[in-house]
């Protein structure tokens, strides 16, 4: 969210991140993890679904449905 803000991230997009124990940087299929995860959210638990939404990922905020006021049916 930082770099890029709130745009969407493209399925094809994969980042290069460095691993410790690793010699050279590792490449991240950043795109096709976040698609797969939008779609097995129902899946997740509650705790996970939290630590998404807490890096940004709106769709794994809980769905809020709006109440009425009282005596306004």
């Amino acid at each position: 969210m930082e770099r890029e803000g709130d745009r969407p991230v493209p399925r094809g997009h994969s980042e290069q991140i460095t691993v410790d124990g690793e010699a050279a940087p590792v490449t991240v299929k950043l795109g096709v993890w976040i698609s797969n995860t939008k779609s097995r959210r129902n899946r997740l638990d509650a705790e996970q679904l939290a630590a998404l939404a807490e890096l940004g990922m709106d769709w794994a905020r809980p769905v809020t449905v709006p109440q009425a006021a009282p005596g306004s049916l």
